[in-house]
Parts: structure tokens; sequence; C-alpha cells
């Protein structure tokens, strides 16, 4: 819906609950509100302008439990960024999970272990029963006064295997700072989150903080992450761990004590490495979201949007959840040019769909649904129009920009990482019906720009002589015609200085807008590998290998390819890799491809065959078909995790726990090694 500027009237009611009672009000006899769903902590924060930390001025009152109660206090924003207390808490229990072993505490300069046991251990707590060790526990946290709890799935199994202990023994779970109880809602399945509300402490997941982050990996187990983030392993392997567990209990609680402890120390020090907490912490102040909501990039579009449309007495409309009728039209994917290259040269557009909204004023507040006059509007390849005067969102945008810019020169690259996070989130939310601002045909006003700013882009490119293989989205591949890669660099420089002039004289002719778009040389691929859609002659799309030369050495780079696909086997890719690389240093594959097959019919390779694939709803509701990693899981004893691991034997696929059959070497053959050779060797008339 267009803007329509009026006069309105904010109310503000005593207590929160009266706001949707009024809003049913205003609704049944027709009244238009706004910005009515936003809830009371929220809109508080936002009339105050306060992201994340605040200053506090006024007369306080003192209390056992808690430092100080202010009464009627002065409430400023500030820059103040906190040094939070965190603390690791890890569990051990017995295997069938009826007891409770020990409980592991770690921290800088602070580490304990709380342990079930009749006799005294050197550096551990020892408890006669889980009773004591409870009530232990409890001092412990409000000893230590964490600010933060975080763990390894801390929630979904450390707190609420506690919380049913505490339960069970009729002891109060008072580890709040007011020493009220934690207040857990539970879910049962891998597809919901469970939450905690613990007054005066936040419980952040390492799992969680991992993936919110964006940090990728095979898997999220802890031997896993531990593995390739600190060059370290657990202590007990994964196999029968449940029953190694309770024999340590039995007869070496020393042992268990030391691999408890362990846990907590890895889950402590990969969040150190990874800066993951410092980033979330960034992302909070950036935004003003709770440091267990920074992910929600919704509420956090709403958090900055609202603030700053209030500030130019703007209000926005209340959210409501839209029926999909259609799906937004996604950027410029071109059909590739498939064969094998020297020197080619890939450019992209630096944050396209940002720049974009820049540039061409893209925002609610700006946008015109039914213009009587298109006098000095911005209109868009899909026919949508904007005000050319500067909306809410282009304003957020250029000091979101402007930041990076700061952080770039003072090295700062964690607010780099949050802000490069804050910014590709903008445009999904923008076509998501769960958004406020939700307008398809504001969504399609970015993509149908950036699809044309593509496509322009290598029309002016290939009038300068030059041959486009392949664009998808931001990114342009062109081959050089040059013969050595600092020759083909050179080209690459004179491109991006070319494009970048072209599109700001026409942007200024033809919108009178000033540019924001940003055309980068990004590197040479030395040798580049396009292939075929498989049984084609067509070229496929966003799949592509290349090699290029990084810090003075060679190194092959993947996109799309089975080597970065996560449901093909390590198999797969050790195949890919090493057949490329004989391709790219002009060498014979024959020999190789022969040697690899034979080695992995002897099981040279079987470490290599396991299959990982994450199961999307519960095991029962795959009926109409049945994919392999389903069949898998249903063998399983018990179902775990939503990651599936399973290797395909003579009988199917059976679960790495459970594997009863030989291996189908043939199904490996022509499934993965065969698929693989075939797409390379094509373009040299062997199979």
């Amino acid at each position: 819906k267009s803007y329509i500027f009026i006069k309105v009237t904010k109310i503000i009611l005593q207590i929160p609950k009266q706001v949707p009672e009024l809003r049913e009000l205003f609704k049944s006899v027709g009244i238009e509100f706004y910005e009515a769903d936003i809830r009371f902590p929220m809109r508080f924060l936002m009339d105050k302008n306060i992201k994340g930390s605040l200053n506090i001025e006024g007369s306080f009152d003192v209390e056992d439990t808690v430092d100080r109660i202010y009464k009627e206090p002065e409430l400023t924003p500030t820059e103040f960024k906190p040094e939070l207390k965190v603390i690791s808490l890890d569990i051990e229990t017995s295997s069938d999970g009826k007891k409770l072993y020990s409980i592991a505490l770690y921290s800088k300069d602070y580490q304990k272990v709380l342990l079930v046991s009749k006799k005294e251990l050197k550096n551990i707590l020892t408890f006669k029963d889980e009773s004591s060790l409870l009530n232990a526990f409890v001092n412990e946290i409000k000893t230590f006064d964490p600010d933060i709890i975080t763990g390894w799935n801390v929630l979904n199994f450390d707190l609420k295997y506690l919380s049913e202990k505490f339960k069970k023994h009729k002891i109060e779970f008072s580890i709040s700072k007011d020493l009220s109880k934690p207040k857990f809602k539970f879910s049962d399945n891998f597809f919901k989150a469970s939450t905690v509300d613990i007054v005066g402490r936040q419980v952040l997941d390492a799992i969680d903080l991992l993936k919110s982050s964006f940090i990728k990996m095979q898997d999220y187990k802890l031997s896993t992450v531990a593995s390739k983030v600190l060059g370290k392993s657990k202590l007990i392997g994964e196999l029968n761990k449940g029953l190694e567990i309770d024999r340590l209990f039995k007869e070496s609680p020393e042992n268990l004590a030391e691999y408890n402890l362990n846990d907590s120390i890895l889950v402590y020090q990969i969040i150190e490495k990874t800066g993951i907490l410092d980033l979330t912490i960034k992302r909070s102040t950036l935004t003003g979201m709770e440091l267990n909501k920074v992910s929600s990039s919704i509420a956090s579009l709403d958090s900055l949007y609202i603030r700053e449309a209030n500030q130019n007495s703007i209000v926005c409309p209340t959210s409501k959840f839209e029926e999909r009728t259609e799906r937004i039209k996604g950027g410029y994917v071109m059909d590739s040019i498939p064969g094998i290259y020297e020197f080619i040269i890939n450019l992209d557009f630096k944050s396209l769909y940002p720049t974009i909204m820049m540039t061409f004023n893209i925002d609610p507040a700006s946008f015109v649904e039914n213009p009587e006059t298109t006098k000095n509007l911005v209109k868009s390849p899909n026919d949508a129009y904007f005000k050319n005067q500067e909306g809410i969102l282009p304003t957020i945008l250029k000091k979101i920009f402007n930041e990076r810019e700061i952080a770039t020169k003072n090295k700062d690259n964690l607010t780099k990482q949050a802000l490069k996070i804050l910014l590709v989130s903008f445009f999904g939310v923008m076509a998501s019906p769960n958004c406020r601002f939700y307008n398809l045909k504001i969504a399609n006003a970015i993509t149908h720009f950036a699809r044309f700013i593509i496509q322009l882009t290598a029309k002016k490119i290939e009038e300068k002589g030059l041959r486009v293989i392949y664009q998808d989205t931001d990114s342009a591949y062109v081959i050089s015609n040059k013969k050595s890669l600092e020759e083909a660099e050179k080209q690459g420089e004179e491109l991006k200085d070319y494009v970048n002039d072209f599109f700001k004289d026409y942007i200024k002719k033809e919108y009178n807008r000033e540019s924001h778009l940003e055309f980068e040389f990004e590197k040479v691929f030395i040798k580049f590998f396009m292939p075929r859609l498989r049984h084609t002659e067509a070229g496929a799309k966003k799949r592509y290998a290349g090699l290029v030369i990084k810090d003075g050495k060679e190194k092959l780079e993947f996109t799309g390819l089975e080597f970065v696909r996560g449901d093909w086997t390590p198999l797969a890719k050790k195949f890919q890799e090493e057949l490329l690389w004989l391709i790219f240093h002009n060498e014979d594959p024959d020999k190789f491809i022969i040697g690899f097959v034979k080695d992995l019919e002897k099981g040279k390779f079987d470490d290599l065959l396991v299959y990982r694939k994450s199961i999307r709803k519960e095991l029962e509701e795959y009926t109409r078909i049945t994919p392999a990693h389903v069949k898998a899981a249903r063998k399983l004893k018990k179902l775990e995790s939503n990651k599936i691991e399973y290797i395909l034997t003579e009988d199917g696929p059976e679960p790495v726990q459970n594997i009863k059959h030989k291996i189908d070497y043939k199904h490996y053959i022509n499934k993965q090694i065969k698929t693989i050779a075939d797409a390379v060797l094509i373009f040299f008339n062997k199979n």
C-alpha cells in the first residue's frame, strides 16, 4: 500500500494487556490503527531509542537480590559495550538417562565439577546424592553470577534435564538474579525452538550462535566443531559413549569428571576463538534486538525502520500475515557457455540489492501505488513507482554503509561482519508475508532492477569485444583475451572502472539519482570449468570450479558442484578435487580414474562413503516417498539428531551406528564417481 500522509494520534496505555483490547475495539468500528502489535518492552526501547545498552540516572534503593531499584529514572541511549560474564555448562547422565552423574561449570579463571560420589576426590566437589548436588549447583550459579549461560544443546538437553531433576526432588530451581524460577517452554521435536526466561541471565546455545553467525560446519556435533575450530577432540568418542560413561562413573569417577569438564571447556573455547558471542553482542547493539533474537531479520528491520520512521514523524502499519499469492521473481541467471577455459575474469556488484534500494529510493514510505502523475518519480522495470525524495530504508542503508566504511578504516572486522549480516537480511524480509512492509511489487522492483543492471553490464562488456560466458544475480564471468595472469588482472581493473563510470552517468541522466552501485574486480581464474547439464548440450547454472592464486599458492575453488554439496559423500569430493587438479594442470586423467575405482572396490575409501542428510519433518510424516536417509533413520533404535549419517549397502541404506550388510561399491562407482568423471571427460570426447 502507498503511505498516506495524514495526522495520527498516539495513545499511551498504562497496562500492556489493554493494547489488544483497544485494538479489537477499533477494528470492530472500522478505525485504522498503526504499530499496535509492538510488544510493550520493545515499544519503550524504540521510543527512548535505546539499542542494547543504556544510561540510567536517578535515585535508587538497594535490596538483597538486586543491586539497585530505580524510582522514575532518566533513561538515555549509550554506546557502552558490556563485558559479560559467561559460564559454560555441561552435564553427564547414565546411559538410560535416569541418573545424574555430574555437572561441569567453566569460565575464565573458574572451573568446577560437581559429582555424585560417596568418596572424596581431588579437585572435584563430591556429593552423596542428586539432591545435594542440585542444591550446590544453584549456589555455584548464585556465587559466580553469570550474565550468559551457554553449552552445547544446553537448553534442550542440559537445562531441560536439570529442570526435571529439580522438579522430581522438589528443590527450587532458583538460578535467576532475583531467585525466581526459570520459565521454560520446551519443544519435543527438532523443528521448533525451545525458549527459557531467566531473570538477569541469558541462555545462548553455542550451536545456535554458530548457525546464526553463518558459520557452516559439516555437522554440529561438538566433536566435529572442536576439531575444525580448535584442533582438539572430546576425551570419549561417539562409539558406545553412554556405556563408557557408565563404566567411568563406577570405576574411574576422576576420568568422568575430566571428560565432563573438557566438554564445557571446548564449548567456551569455541565461542572465544570464533568470536560468535562478541558478534552477537555487536548485532544486538546495532539493531536493538535482545541477544537471543538477533537472528530474527524481520524483527531487526522493524526495530531499525520504525525508529527511523517515527523520528521522521511517520508511523508504520500494524503487522498482519498475508497469504503469498505469487512468488517473487529472482535474480537473473544466464545459461552458461560450458567448457574448460583459461584466464576467466570474475567481477561482481558489491551488496547489489542494498545499493539498488539506495540508488532508486526503493522504500515502503516512498512507494506510490497509483500515481496521478509520474513526474519526479522513479519507475522500476516492473512498473513500480517511488518518490524521488530520500526514503526511510535508503537512509538506514546509508548509515550502515557509512559505519561499514569506518569499521574498514579502523580494521574492526567484528562490526564489518555484523553490518554485512544486517545488509544481507533486508531484501529477504521485504519479500516475506510475515513482514509488516510486505509488498511484492516493492520486492520485485529490487530484483527487476538487478536483472536489468546485470544484463546491461554484459552488453557494455561485450561492446568492448569480450565474451561473457556466465552471469548470476550480481556476478559476471568474462573470457580475458590476455595470455598471462598479470595482463588479465589489469583488464579486470579496467572493466571495473568502465562499468562504474557508465552507470554513474546513466543513472544521473535517466533517473536524476546518484548511483550507489559498486562494480568490483574480484579475481582471475587461471583455469575454469563450467559443466554441461547432464545428458544435454546446455550449460549448467550455479555450478563451476576454478584454479586461482591465493597467497602465492594455487588453490581450487568450487561453487555448486559435488565438492561443496552436503548431499554428496566425502568420496565424491575427494575424487572431484583430484580429477580437476589433473585436468587444470593438463595431465591425462585415465590412469588416475582407473586406479581410484580399483582402490574403492578394495575398501581403501570406506571411511569416505558416508552420506549425511537432515530430516525436515517427523519420520512418520514421510508417506508418499521414503528417501534413503529416512529409511536409514527408521533403522535406528533411537533418533538423537535430525542429521542422519548412512551408508549404501547391498541391503539398502543403513545408519552408520548399525551397519549389518556389505557395502554396495557399484552404487558408489555409478552414482558418485561416474557422474563426476563424465562431466569433465565429455570435453575430451571420453567417458
